[in-house]
């Protein structure tokens, strides 16, 4: 299990305290991205496997982190959640579940699909979301209801590609395009969204119209690419 973190001391211990609970035959690594204060030390302590990155690189750069360890070791499958405590672990096991029939090669957890959402969202943000939701479902011709989300599940070919190429800039987003044109198989989970109870997003700042129209001109300048072989 890949828990990206940037400054979340106050937080990650609770995150690998719940995932140990709710999954305790999964191996979980923090990618430490370069903080500045005690995350890598206090996940290491909570019995995490820890990499730390010597500066901060993205989010990006510090999931293909994970997915470039996960592929060298041969996992079959890799899950992700964030390092903020918003994301609740026994929604992954649903999440592994799904990876395991085969019907899928990527689940992504949805605040959006069997729950009314999630109340923290700002207008603006949760505008942005449905806009870029909209734009991806038609690219993919499949519903995507939440690109942003940062739970997801991977299969062995998911782990594969995102190992040798991972977006930096819109990870989520654009690597949904990015593994929909390398041909793999996209699919949701209803999971539920929790507040933050410590420390600041790194975009709760961003406005969600400039967010999504940003998000867009990536996702373009991807379609213009040559695919990723699975």
């Amino acid at each position: 299990m890949i828990i990206p973190a940037l400054n979340e001391a106050a937080n990650i211990a609770r995150v690998v305290a719940c995932a140990r609970r709710h999954l305790p035959e999964v191996d979980l690594l923090v990618i430490d991205d370069g903080s500045c204060d005690g995350t890598a030390a206090v996940a290491r302590s909570a019995g995490a496997i820890v990499l730390s990155l010597p500066y901060n690189l993205g989010i990006g750069a510090a999931v293909q982190t994970g997915f470039e360890f996960a592929d060298r070791h041969g996992y079959a499958f890799v899950l992700r959640s964030d390092g903020d405590g918003q994301h609740g672990a026994e929604d992954l096991r649903r999440v592994l579940e799904a990876l395991k029939t085969g019907d899928c090669d990527i689940v992504t957890g949805t605040r959006f699909g069997a729950h009314k959402g999630d109340r923290s969202v700002s207008p603006g943000r949760r505008l942005g979301i449905v806009l870029l939701a909209g734009l991806l479902s038609l690219i993919t011709g499949q519903r995507i209801s939440d690109p942003t989300s940062g739970q997801a599940g991977f299969g062995r070919r998911a782990v594969r590609l995102f190992a040798r190429e991972y977006p930096h800039d819109y990870p989520e987003p654009e690597g949904l395009v990015q593994a929909h044109r390398a041909g793999l198989r996209l699919g949701e989970l209803p999971v539920t969204m929790r507040p933050r109870r410590a420390g600041r997003s790194s975009i709760g700042q961003l406005d969600g119209i400039y967010y999504m129209i940003k998000v867009t001109l990536a996702i373009f300048i991807n379609l213009l690419r040559p695919p990723q072989p699975r």
